[in-house]
């Protein structure tokens, strides 16, 4: 469902608003958003990739038989590989958002009274709106 042209207005004001607070955070944020589309691709691939090795292994392990204490070790190794290639497709990416992660940690806690006064800013402009029907 598309804005209408007051709440875009409104989404404007708040993106500016977080540009003058936080020029950092905010350009991390949109880099990371407009390079996000092949990364992700790129990444599940790979995760299916490794996925594939891992139940290979697992599978594998069951054939050779290779146990230690009556435990298949090599079948072991294939599921933490295939439970591994399972949190990389559901990471979202690598870099870029340890990259932000810590630019808004940074800027937490050095603009702290800022970013109360930039919250507090934002919902006497939310409650104007209604205010305003």
């Amino acid at each position: 469902m598309p804005l209408s042209e007051h709440e875009q207005r409104m989404l404007e004001q708040i993106e500016n608003a977080l540009y003058a607070e936080d020029p950092k955070f905010a350009s991390s944020v949109r880099r990371r958003r407009i390079g996000r589309g092949g990364s992700t691709a790129r990444r599940r691939l790979q995760a299916a990739a490794v996925f594939a090795i891992g139940l290979a292994l697992l599978i594998g392990g069951l054939i050779i038989d290779v146990t230690i204490g009556g435990f298949p070790i090599v079948s072991l190794v294939g599921f933490l590989v295939m439970f591994g290639a399972g949190l990389m497709a559901l990471s979202g990416g690598g870099s870029a958002p340890a990259a932000a992660a810590a630019s808004g940690e940074q800027s937490s806690r050095s603009g702290r009274g800022s970013s109360r006064s930039f919250s507090q800013r934002m919902e006497e402009r939310f409650n104007r709106r209604f205010e305003q029907e």
